[in-house]
């Protein structure tokens, strides 16, 4: 072979390696929510996710997306998606790990940490592929909002709990496990879904028959979806089986896959109801409060995403840099590059310690915690996750930005949890409801700040600041952004001066909190121990 074509001064392939246990933050925050036994039940987990298998499954489930067939051969309706062999793959081990619906199982009612364990999983887990975690999302969060009809909750929760992947359409009755959907947002309506026209019409036998259009409904082929509809009462909540009981076809027609940015292994679709079947959750005319149950504890993962999609982009970063030379020297011993990654891995620690706090809360069943700082966690997180995987991916230069690297593909993906459910807007307006005067949301948050105050003046002062803008009223919708970013940054804070090293801690602190900040990552100041903070974010072979 001609010596130009002799390969050298790349980094070997990122495989071999646990991105639970290998992770020293999310490993610490296992064992200090969960214990090291929850830790341990998830090293199969840990070693399939970081291995060349389960990374081939995530290429070829992003490289062959999902196909729609409306129709067989003979002209019938099937309305039905199929998925590369990749995507099954990984839904089945998502669901066989229990990072489904599996927390809230009997069999889990013992485990006083599951829901810890089930987040600490799907950090680790999606960072392989974040596609298929929207049913897995979707499956979880459905469980607490079933719950409202006891009857359907008796008949569909044990399917959604399982951890047994079946995929296809079949008698819910009769299948080893149930995936779940969601569908709110119409063409006229979007967040404001009391716009919706889909109108559901009662019949004798206790269901209703609902006609409508759902603008975007994702992962079409689950078994199940919670959908709002209009009644007399008003906007109520109903449950739409793809199969009835007994066997029979729900009408369920899918008009189109949406062509998406990313999030390209996963099926998002347009829905036409005609007459379609659907069974009441909840009260009449209090569908919103029933199906803010689900979405709500979509936020979790929204967080834990974001801070997945963080996590596999810097621990792509600091792979390379430790194997790629320029200038005579490692990039990694590179004063400024580490700078980039010090800072890279800060806002890395900071998103997965906010995201296992609220796993954590929802195990202590901390309600009015999860209120505000689920919705502010899920404003900042999200919002701070594409630039951090924009800067990873200058890391890499041109390979970052070649799509065999991998870097892409968590780019397209980076605006999708700030988008789902509710963009910046819908959430920062949402937190200022929840900061209302004598809210026990906001008394729980202000206690959890409490934890760290005179840790450390800088936070003090930032406290100091929150407290400000809270006390005053005027223009606060103006200012709800800037207030939902503070209060992220001040929990970011509480939870590092807590729990992380004292060099990760102050970074935090001198750079998001007394406003060093410059707009860009890689400026954190002179001083910082840097190399200290790269090596502790250091994941795979040296």
């Amino acid at each position: 072979m001609s010596v130009t074509h002799e390969v050298t001064n790349q980094a070997p392939p990122l495989t071999g390696h646990d991105p639970i246990a290998g992770d020293v933050v999310l490993a610490d925050a296992c064992r200090r929510y969960a214990g090291a036994d929850a830790l341990a039940s998830l090293s199969g987990l840990g070693r399939l996710a970081g291995s060349e298998q389960a990374q081939e499954w995530g290429r070829l489930a992003n490289e062959n997306p999902p196909r729609l067939r409306t129709h067989d051969r003979y002209g019938h309706r099937v309305d039905e998606v199929e998925f590369h062999p990749a995507w099954h793959e990984l839904m089945a081990a998502a669901v066989g790990h229990g990072l489904a619906g599996a927390p809230w199982s009997a069999a889990a009612g013992g485990d006083r940490h599951a829901h810890v364990r089930r987040a600490v999983g799907y950090v680790g887990w999606t960072q392989v592929e974040m596609g298929h975690g929207c049913p897995v999302t979707m499956t979880y969060a459905a469980v607490p909002a079933l719950r409202r009809a006891p009857e359907l909750a008796a008949a569909y929760e044990p399917g959604l709990t399982s951890r047994h992947y079946d995929f296809g359409l079949a008698d819910p009755a009769g299948k080893t496990g149930l995936v779940a959907g969601m569908g709110m947002t119409e063409k006229q309506g979007g967040s404001d879904v009391r716009a919706n026209t889909t109108r559901a019409v009662p019949r004798g036998d206790g269901s209703h028959g609902l006609t409508g259009h759902k603008w975007f409904t994702s992962a079409p082929m689950s078994d199940l979806f919670l959908v709002l509809a209009q009644t007399d009462e008003g906007l109520s909540c109903f449950l739409v089986p793809r199969v009835l009981p007994g066997g029979k076809r729900n009408v369920f027609r899918l008009q189109r896959l949406k062509d998406k940015l990313g999030d390209r292994s996963n099926a998002s679709s347009e829905v036409e109801f005609d007459g379609t079947t659907g069974f009441l959750v909840g009260e009449p005319g209090r569908g919103v409060p029933t199906i803010i149950e689900m979405v709500n504890t979509t936020r979790l993962d929204c967080v834990l995403g974001s801070a997945a999609t963080i996590r596999a982009a810097v621990t792509q970063a600091v792979h390379h840099a430790r194997h790629r030379s320029a200038f005579g020297a490692r990039l990694v011993d590179q004063p400024l590059m580490q700078n980039v990654l010090a800072d890279l891995a800060v806002e890395s620690e900071a998103a997965t310690l906010l995201g296992i706090r609220l796993a954590a809360a929802q195990d202590a069943g901390e309600a009015d915690l999860l209120r505000l700082a689920g919705g502010v966690a899920k404003f900042w997180v999200c919002k701070r996750t594409p630039t951090a995987v924009a800067e990873a991916m200058e890391v890499l230069g041109g390979n970052g930005y070649v799509e065999e690297s991998g870097l892409p593909r968590l780019y397209r993906q980076a605006p999708l949890n700030s988008i789902w459910e509710g963009s910046g807007n819908v959430i920062a307006l949402d937190v200022l409801r929840a900061l209302g005067s004598r809210s026990a949301a906001r008394a729980a948050v202000t206690a959890e700040l409490a934890g760290a105050r005179g840790a450390d003046a800088r936070f003090d002062a930032a406290v100091r600041r929150l407290d400000a803008e809270l006390a005053d009223p005027d223009q606060l919708p103006l200012r709800a952004r800037r207030i939902a970013g503070l209060l992220a940054s001040c929990l970011q804070g509480a939870l590092l001066l807590q729990h992380a090293p004292a060099a990760v801690a102050d970074a935090f602190c001198a750079s998001r909190l007394a406003g060093d900040a410059h707009g860009v990552l890689g400026t954190l100041p002179a001083g910082t121990p840097v190399r200290e903070i790269v090596d502790r974010a250091a994941i795979g072979p040296v």
